[in-house]
């Protein structure tokens, strides 16, 4: 989920709520994992959809203050929320190309189709987004080049991805173990799909070794994506029926 928060916090007025309001640094699995709660919610969650995607709006109604450029700034900004929604749709289509089997382009149509319509669950508004998937990638290359900068907020989310504490209590030197490995995992998929002007504007370092593993790694999960069993590709539904209780007891259920 790298590629879409850089995205999302490069927008300087969603930078400033996640820099004004978010703990990620200090707790960065449970952004993690709250934000896999919120897309398998509103993809799989049926009829609790809905409440969710309230309550998900009215959490974000107290989200202002003044962005690093000296305006003021308030969460619900039409096309900030939006572009949260956007970078979600964008991820879908670049991560299956990457990573997994591309979508064929009348998949990508249903899919931009049925995913515009989940927006309307949080908010976001009709208008908000171009009916087609090619008034979309104008809007996205649009906002990319106009609106994207390197927040504060970008900064403390590329220092989290090597300085991010353990989910559960583990010896340091295991931890340092396994999260090596992981943090370059992640900083690999996620940096990797951003396009290379946002790296140099987000001022990302990356270099001829990086790209060859980026190309390994998205070859090497192609490869696997044939023979993975159905209920690996496809996670929502037993993520929501493991999750179930503490989505309800989170800010997204009824006693959050």
């Amino acid at each position: 989920m790298l590629y879409p928060l850089l995205l999302q916090v490069a927008h300087p007025t969603v930078g400033a709520g996640v820099r004004d309001y978010s703990d990620f640094e200090q707790r960065p699995w449970n952004r993690l994992i709250r934000t896999i709660d919120y897309v398998t919610v509103l993809v799989y969650g049926g009829a609790a959809a809905g409440p969710a995607g309230r309550r998900l709006r009215d959490i974000h109604r107290q989200f202002k203050g003044v962005r690093e450029d000296g305006r003021r700034y308030h969460a619900l900004e039409p096309d900030a929320y939006a572009w949260v929604h956007a970078t979600l749709i964008d991820t879908y289509v670049r991560g299956h190309a990457q990573f997994g089997r591309p979508m064929t382009p009348d998949e990508v149509t249903r899919f931009y189709g049925e995913y515009r319509k989940l927006g309307r669950l949080i908010g976001v508004r009709e208008r908000d987004l171009p009916k087609t998937w090619t008034g979309f990638r104008e809007y996205f290359d649009e906002m990319t080049r106009t609106e994207l900068v390197r927040t504060e907020s970008v900064g403390r989310v590329l220092r989290s991805v090597t300085k991010a504490a353990p989910p559960l209590p583990v010896p340091p030197a295991l931890w340092r173990a396994i999260s090596l490995p992981m943090s370059r995992l992640l900083w690999l998929g996620g940096v990797g799909l951003v396009s290379p002007e946002l790296r140099e504007r987000f001022e990302i370092t990356w270099s001829a070794r990086d790209e060859r593993e980026y190309r390994a790694l998205g070859k090497i999960s192609r490869g696997l994506q044939p023979v993975m069993p159905e209920r690996l590709r496809i996670m929502g539904p037993a993520q929501l029926r493991m999750r179930r209780r503490a989505i309800a007891r989170g800010p997204l259920g009824p006693r959050g």
